[in-house]
């Protein structure tokens, strides 16, 4: 699993270095847009009009394209970032736009992430815009059923089987948890009303079959793959994990977060957010210069590390154990209290 180098309070000497990657390019960030959207729209058409010839090639198609837009919703995040283009309206705008092909209402999703990175790795913030992680300590104080309840939470077959869809499907349409801002309610709404014209528009030219074989599947592959993204920047065996009083923002970004070594076709389509490390320690920095920052700094290129082979272990981490502090199994937390 990861192994940390360099050392936990070089975090707040890191933020200095990489203050001069933020600026974005104007030119980059609109190829960067062109090249993620445009080959998503001829997928989509070549999906489309594939209804006639083979299902099977319109699943297909349907799927590849899922790639394209986990690669959008990148762009979409940067833009919550305010990373992507140096315009603020141009940030909210083209993050507005793309929420509703990744049916993410883009202003509470740019709350609940801001929060997220605001308390990553601190034990007294958790449950918003995390993945909901116990401690050996509360996982065994919790009654029986309670248990079962966290326990199928954290089972790979619902965590990147059923949560994709019930995330990007259900939870995103009606955010309970910032209901109570009317901005948000607006946000939400207003992202259904466009997906739901979207949705209407597709039944009324292509019938059932363009939604059953085109949008259902390219959202369930870019749901799941961003997921399953999302967990192992954070879930991995050396994580950082503490309470309020020893939390750190800086350390928890940089040493709670991981640096998932991707093949280049992958980190491209995933718009290199396994450089999950100096994205958190540096949100500003947009992710096409992410790549720059590990080749002018190798010590962070050696932080963290986490192949995909590695990362397939992580999805049988369940609880934090704050006496070894590490990310351990179900099984591997029975056996400590038994020993």
């Amino acid at each position: 699993m990861p192994s940390p180098q360099p050392q936990p309070e070089s975090a707040r000497n890191w933020v200095r270095v990489l203050a001069k990657y933020r600026t974005p390019s104007l030119k980059r960030s609109s190829f960067e847009l062109a090249v993620s959207f445009f080959p998503f729209a001829i997928l989509a058409v070549l999906a489309w009009m594939s209804l006639s010839v083979s299902y099977w090639l319109t699943l297909a198609l349907s799927l590849a394209n899922g790639l394209f837009l986990v690669r959008m919703f990148i762009i979409q995040h940067d833009c919550g970032h305010g990373s992507f283009f140096g315009n603020r309206h141009a940030n909210n705008w083209v993050g507005r736009t793309i929420g509703v092909f990744t049916l993410t209402p883009y202003k509470v999703w740019r709350r609940s992430h801001s929060i997220h990175h605001s308390a990553s790795g601190n034990l007294d913030k958790r449950g918003i815009g995390d993945v909901y992680t116990m401690t050996v300590a509360e996982f065994e104080a919790l009654p029986r059923f309670k248990r079962i309840a966290y326990r199928v939470y954290r089972h790979p077959i619902f965590m990147f089987g059923f949560a994709p869809a019930l995330l990007f499907m259900v939870q995103n349409r009606v955010p309970l948890s910032m209901l109570r801002s009317w901005e948000y309610w607006m946000s939400a709404m207003g992202t259904n009303a466009m997906i739901a014209l979207m949705i209407g528009l597709m039944l009324w030219f292509g019938g059932l079959p363009a939604l059953l074989l085109i949008f259902l599947p390219t959202l369930l592959m870019a749901a799941t793959l961003g997921v399953w993204l999302f967990y192992v920047q954070h879930q991995f065996e050396n994580a950082q994990w503490d309470h309020a009083g020893e939390w750190d923002l800086h350390d928890a970004a940089l040493m709670g977060s991981s640096y998932y070594v991707l093949p280049g076709v992958l980190r491209w389509f995933s718009g290199n957010i396994g450089i999950h490390h100096v994205h958190h320690l540096y949100s500003r920095i947009p992710f096409y210069r992410l790549m720059e920052v590990l080749k002018d700094n190798t010590a962070l290129e050696n932080l963290n590390r986490m192949t995909i082979r590695e990362s397939l272990k992580s999805a049988q981490m369940h609880l934090w154990d704050e006496g070894t502090r590490k990310l351990v199994s179900f099984r591997q937390a029975r056996q400590m209290r038994l020993a």
